[in-house]
């Protein structure tokens, strides 16, 4: 099968606006217990993120096309381990993350924008490659009293599936 690349991204960029990063609803019976999944469909695609923990949170997100898998991406990390526990700081940094994650863009659609800063935090990715095979890290960076300081860290992988003929 043949994907349109496109296509693929166009998916891609919607339904993780729509999920995540737009506060999509949580199904209430996940394919894995103990895992948290959003799901969005668009005729023959489907898109699940699902993602377990909280303040380190590994998951994956899983594109379909007409049933078969087609595109995986996996990242994994969290607050870093000084601030694990602080739950505000947790909420204000994932707030903000899912802000950055709605600059999504067409051209990477894996994560957020480069560069993404609103008022006391600034986001950050880096990434090589493209849709088809890609690998990266993301960070965010909150002004505090002593200065700015990392507070969150997380690697990303993924690309195209592609299937024994």
């Amino acid at each position: 099968m043949q994907i349109d690349l496109n296509e693929l991204a166009r998916f891609l960029v919607t339904a993780k606006r729509r999920t995540y990063a737009g506060d999509g609803k949580e199904l209430t019976n996940p394919q894995r217990p103990d895992f948290k999944e959003l799901v969005f469909e668009d005729g023959l695609w489907n898109y699940r993120d699902s993602y377990t923990g909280y303040f380190m949170a590994p998951g994956q997100e899983v594109v379909r096309f007409d049933e078969k898998p087609v595109w995986v991406m996996s990242y994994w990390g969290g607050m870093l381990h000084e601030f694990s526990g602080d739950r505000v700081l947790a909420r204000e940094t994932f707030d903000f993350l899912k802000k950055a994650l709605r600059g999504v863009s067409l051209d990477a659609p894996f994560r957020g924008p480069r560069n993404f800063t609103l008022e006391n935090f600034r986001y950050s990715s880096s990434y090589e490659g493209d849709i088809t095979d890609f690998n990266g890290a993301e960070s965010i960076m909150k002004d505090m009293e002593f200065g700015a300081r990392t507070v969150f860290r997380q690697k990303f992988g993924g690309g195209l599936v592609i299937p024994k003929s």
